[in-house]
């Protein structure tokens, strides 16, 4: 019985031990939790994006009162282009040398520029003010603080790991690659978050502007290469003078040619005598035939 009572005695005394050592764990654990738990707090990255088009009455001033407010504004020119499509044109002679040209023509311009966002509003509305009227203007919004937080935290992950890598004794080829791609992981997040930043603290804006069709009258040199000939009595002599002095090559050029001449005169002159003596032979012999029949 006494042995019963201290064996169950020992045995209450092993359980609460464990018990208490379970505690001491558990607590301990949840202490690494609550260090190891990342803060996912971060500001709004809230990226603006803005389109305008409107027509104006002159593209090349337009341009330039829009450089001046955005460089008022702190903000920059990304990008401007002036095209001129030609709508229309017409040409009609004024005198022998000279044309009258008349060009109907489209000017557009197209800028993109670089606001702080905070002014992004302001801007808009100046450019309304400027504007004949307005064909078309829009805004988006871009809510970039998820992609902004994911990058932090798989960036930081990946430096934990390249460091835990680097830790290690063994100097395998393929540990130090590891190690080098988590680092290269890294930096392209912070890359990116680098350029939320950027656009979230700037916003960019197209502008697309034109102006009516415009007509230009400018005299210029004519281009029809008939109206530059000579009268037709100088080209009626030009051309009888070339004639003789065509007239006198061919002569010039049969003289270089003197021997084929007379082996041609020659040859005809051979083939004449065949020819007539062939003749008379034929007569003869007609003409005896006639008289034997007799």
């Amino acid at each position: 019985m006494k042995r019963n009572i201290i064996a169950a005695a020992i045995i209450l005394i092993i359980f609460g031990c464990n018990s208490k050592k379970e505690g001491y764990v558990t607590d301990n654990a949840a202490e690494a939790i609550e260090i190891q738990m990342p803060d996912t707090s971060v500001a709004a990255k809230i990226i603006k994006t803005a389109d305008m088009r409107f027509r104006v009455k002159d593209v090349q001033n337009t341009k330039e009162k829009l450089s001046q407010i955005i460089r008022s504004e702190g903000g920059t020119v990304a990008e401007f282009s002036i095209n001129s499509t030609i709508q229309e044109t017409d040409k009609f002679k004024l005198t022998a040398d000279s044309s009258k040209e008349i060009t109907s023509y489209r000017t557009d311009g197209i800028l993109v520029a670089k606001i702080p966002a905070q002014g992004l509003d302001e801007f808009t509305n100046s450019i309304a003010k400027m504007a004949v009227f307005v064909n078309s203007s829009s805004l988006k919004l871009d809510d970039q603080s998820i992609n902004y937080l994911a990058n932090q935290l798989k960036g930081q992950n990946r430096i934990d790991a390249s460091k835990q890598i680097g830790e290690i004794p063994s100097k395998k080829t393929a540990n130090i690659t590891t190690s080098m791609n988590l680092s290269d992981e890294s930096i392209d997040r912070k890359i990116d978050n680098i350029s939320i930043d950027a656009k979230v603290k700037f916003s960019t804006i197209t502008l697309n502007f034109y102006q009516d069709n415009t007509v230009k009258t400018m005299i210029v040199a004519n281009d029809n290469l008939y109206d530059y000939r000579p009268a037709f009595g100088n080209r009626l002599w030009l051309n009888i003078v070339n004639g003789w002095t065509i007239f006198k090559e061919i002569i010039l050029a049969l003289a270089n040619l003197w021997m084929l001449v007379l082996v041609g005169i020659a040859a005809f002159f051979t083939l004449r005598y065949f020819v007539r003596k062939n003749k008379v032979a034929m007569e003869r012999a007609t003409r005896n035939m006639m008289e034997n029949r007799q």
